[in-house]
């Protein structure tokens, strides 16, 4: 009989040295892994990284009292302007017994407000980028350096809409500072580091990755963010988030306070085309179309004819702008950009700001069902104009909602003067009218593409629908429009 003869144990040193032998082979070329320490990049970026403290001026009004009101908010023109006015409030506490009355105060008074935030260097000369939220209104800048200088600044310009500002100091010598890297080729996973002065603890560095790309947070039309999980908080608002290269690929700005290890960075590609329009002109300039522009639903993708919800539904168009004189008309759906698919509505406006005014582009639109090329002459978007507010009105709930004829008067306290419709005087919690996304203070113009100017014609409308159909609504929302469908409940 024979017998196998047990072998010796590999001794645990040698056992250690073949696993890692094994994952150096299976590793792909030129993979990384953690580093050992952060200690040597954090070093070498944190005193181009600066602590802003403001200053600024508040008045503080009487206080009124009144909730806002309940309610998604769904479309949007270029500007990012959306929602009720907020005088509306007055309007229906005043007309139909909202809740609210004056109180606190009765004379406005004046108090200093200081605050804090960072900002990174990206010139030997002084040039400091920050976020427009940490300077705005400011009446005096003060940016220290890690080394203890400190120094005032001066606002070159903001863009609120990205949320970028571009201020500078004169130290009479030239200043550390950071490279702009390519956020671009970021990816998700890659390791990263924000540094800035959150809670005023100056120079603080955390440490994290890439946690995903593109992310949409509601902060204006052009949200493109990096989501990130290295510890932001506030206070990090305008400082760098770096890559293992040492170069600033995001500028931190937001946080979901909802959640933890999770922060904002804008794209450090679109701050350079920012700050070289700030830094050129004091402000930016972009492309205009004109248009009025929400997201298209499966609902509203299947009563406009499309495959499936993709593009940008046009609910208006400026008279005279780029748009109308190309012939876009609301209802239009836009699907293609100088040959570049338009996935969502947050495609379109990046597209055409980024754009050279006077630039002749393609459009692709679906019309009827059926596709169409368009050409259109990019206009300059101007700076928003602040629009006094306006008002609106109440009645009777069908379809989750309380409707009210528009009296001529009605529709000139509102700003809507020559308009006919529906006011939206109520919306019942959880009712079709709120899951479709309508609110107090809407005008319905329109039900299935046909004007609507009676409560009764649109119970008549509303009464022939079917169990879990849907009616497709143009409604006037402040000063542009938009569509919905309302769905009929499901007849149990």
């Amino acid at each position: 009989m024979t017998f196998c003869k047990a072998r010796p144990a590999a001794k645990p040193a040698l056992i250690l040295l073949a696993l890692v032998l094994a994952l150096a082979l299976a590793a792909p070329a030129g993979a990384k892994y953690v580093p050992d320490s952060f200690a040597d990049l954090a070093g070498k970026v944190s005193p181009a990284v600066v602590n802003i403290r403001i200053v600024k001026t508040i008045k503080q009004g009487p206080m009124t009292g009144i909730m806002p009101f309940p309610g998604q908010q769904q479309g949007q023109d270029q500007e990012g302007r959306q929602g009720q006015p907020p005088d509306l409030h007055e309007f229906f506490r005043r007309f139909f017994g909202g809740q609210g009355g004056p109180g606190g105060n009765a004379h406005p008074r004046e108090f200093k407000q200081r605050a804090l935030g960072s900002g990174v260097i990206v010139d030997a000369s002084g040039y400091v980028i920050t976020n427009n939220h940490v300077v705005a209104e400011a009446d005096e800048i003060l940016v220290r350096l890690k080394g203890g200088e400190e120094w005032p600044a001066k606002i070159i310009g903001r863009d609120p809409k990205t949320d970028l500002a571009l201020i500078k100091i004169d130290a009479k010598h030239d200043l550390p500072f950071l490279p702009l890297g390519d956020s671009e080729k970021l990816r998700v996973g890659d390791w990263v580091l924000a540094v800035g002065n959150p809670f005023g603890l100056e120079h603080t560095v955390t440490a994290g990755i890439i946690s995903a790309k593109g992310r949409i947070i509601g902060a204006g039309p052009y949200d493109n963010f990096l989501q990130t999980d290295a510890s932001i908080n506030p206070g990090n608002s305008g400082g760098p988030l770096i890559n293992m290269a040492g170069q600033v690929v995001g500028i931190n700005t937001a946080i979901a306070p909802q959640g933890q290890g999770i922060g904002f960075a804008i794209p450090v590609n679109t701050t350079k085309k920012i700050m070289a329009q700030l830094r050129a002109k004091g402000r930016v300039v972009r492309g205009w179309l004109g248009v009025t522009i929400q997201p298209v639903t499966k609902e509203l993708a299947e009563k406009f004819g499309l495959d499936e919800p993709m593009g940008a539904l046009v609910a208006d168009v400026v008279p005279g702008s780029p748009a109308d004189k190309a012939g876009i008309k609301r209802g239009d759906v836009i699907i293609g950009y100088e040959g570049k698919p338009v996935k969502d509505m947050h495609a379109l406006p990046r597209l055409v700001a980024e754009t050279k005014v006077g630039n002749e582009v393609s459009l692709e639109v679906v019309r009827d069902g059926k596709k169409r090329p368009l050409q259109v002459t990019i206009g300059e978007l101007k700076a928003e104009a602040q629009a006094e507010p306006k008002a609106a009105q109440e009645s009777e709930v069908k379809l989750g909602m309380g409707l009210q004829e528009l009296t001529p008067e009605l529709a000139k306290q509102m700003g809507i003067a020559g308009k006919k419709g529906l006011i939206v005087t109520s919306v019942e919690q959880g009712g079709p009218a709120a899951e479709a996304g309508l609110m107090r203070g809407d005008v319905i113009l329109e039900a299935a593409q046909k004007p609507v100017t009676k409560v009764s014609q649109f119970k008549e409308m509303a009464g022939k629908l079917k169990s879990g159909e849907g009616l497709l609504l143009l409604i006037q929302r402040r000063d542009s429009t938009l569509f919905v469908v309302i769905k009929s409940p499901d007849k149990k």
